[in-house]
């Protein structure tokens, strides 16, 4: 690391702007793919591992004219699921001269040095969101075990790539994909209202919600001439008494098989499905359970900052956090979707 502020000459008069240009990087939507759109701020600064429980039930019941003499029961059965933490680490260093010299460039040396050490871990934080340290063990989003992976087809003329396909039919298949998404997870009913959330690449996200207008055929198609290929989707969507949101984060870009872009279609928090009355569904009144889709756990909130001074005068400052990689505990609710741009 280092804090380059160079001595400058300069043409006297002048008018020096106060402003700096700052360089800019994408903030990622990727966090919306958690519960409540971050990390679970639960596990201790010296916690290696993150373990949670499951409970499986069969049930059994038995119909006779008579009454049975032998009687089934039900059948519960506990698991533990596992996943490993992370201590993720930087540091920023600087003296009074070097606070001098950033002065000159109307720049607070310690104000910049944090945040640049902040953006630091949150980029780590979006990398093992999506990816994880150890992607054999399913660590990561997209190499969740149990996700479910989709390549985009065909569209009625034969194109296979985003940028060439039909803007009606990958509604459509936008809209199906969604459509069994929550048949997985039985988000079906009156009562249930779900927060969809798609995390693509800007090049999918934008020319969806902006440039893919469904094109006039001769025939009536939904959001003909008028509609995106995103707004057909979020309109049938609202309709039916969910959100569709779409979040973008350019890592994705070439994530996906075969060199595809990878976009992320998903439920981040699963709603108990429920009916009044005989409610076939009753045991998932049992308490306490995980409303959550995907999860990732952090010690805290932001990471926190240890000053220490040097034998030389300087301050260094160290910043750290544990953190999860992101975690898919319920399958059904994640999709990968497979699409060439």
């Amino acid at each position: 690391m280092a804090n380059l502020f160079p001595a400058r000459a300069r043409i006297n008069p002048h008018f020096a702007e106060p402003d700096l240009i700052v360089t800019y990087a994408q903030a990622s939507g990727a966090f919306e793919a958690l519960q409540g759109g971050k990390p679970r701020v639960k596990i201790g600064q010296d916690d290696l591992y993150v373990y949670v429980n499951s409970l499986d039930l069969r049930t059994e019941a038995q119909a006779s004219g008579a009454a049975p003499n032998f009687l089934p029961s039900a059948t519960l059965a506990g698991d533990q699921f596992s996943t490993a933490t992370y201590l993720v680490r930087t540091r920023s260093v600087w003296d009074r001269h070097d606070i001098a010299a950033a002065a000159n460039y109307n720049v607070s040396l310690p104000a910049a040095q944090g945040l640049a050490a902040r953006q630091g871990h949150y980029q780590q934080y979006r990398t093992s969101l999506l990816y994880g340290y150890q992607p054999s063990n399913g660590e990561g989003l997209l190499n969740a075990p149990a996700a479910t992976q989709v390549t985009l087809p065909p569209d009625p003329y034969g194109n296979t790539t985003f940028s060439t396909y039909d803007n009606g039919a990958m509604a459509l298949w936008l809209l199906t994909q969604i459509v069994n998404l929550k048949i997985g997870m039985y988000q079906s009913g009156g009562k249930i209202h779900n927060k969809i959330v798609v995390i693509s690449p800007q090049r999918i996200f934008l020319q969806a919600q902006i440039a893919n207008i469904v094109q006039v055929t001769a025939y009536q198609r939904p959001g003909a001439g008028t509609s995106t290929t995103a707004n057909v989707a979020q309109e049938n969507l609202a309709a039916a008494g969910d959100d569709l949101v779409w979040f973008f984060d350019d890592t994705l870009q070439g994530k996906g098989s075969g060199g595809s872009d990878a976009v992320i279609l998903t439920i981040p928090e699963i709603e108990v499905p429920d009916i009044p009355g005989i409610n076939t569904n009753v045991f998932g009144e049992t308490s306490p359970s995980m409303k959550a889709v995907n999860v990732q756990y952090a010690s805290m909130a932001a990471p926190i900052e240890i000053p220490t001074p040097t034998e030389d005068g300087a301050i260094t400052t160290v910043y750290e956090n544990r953190i999860s990689s992101g975690w898919n505990v319920r399958g059904a609710g994640l999709y990968i979707l497979n699409i060439p741009h």
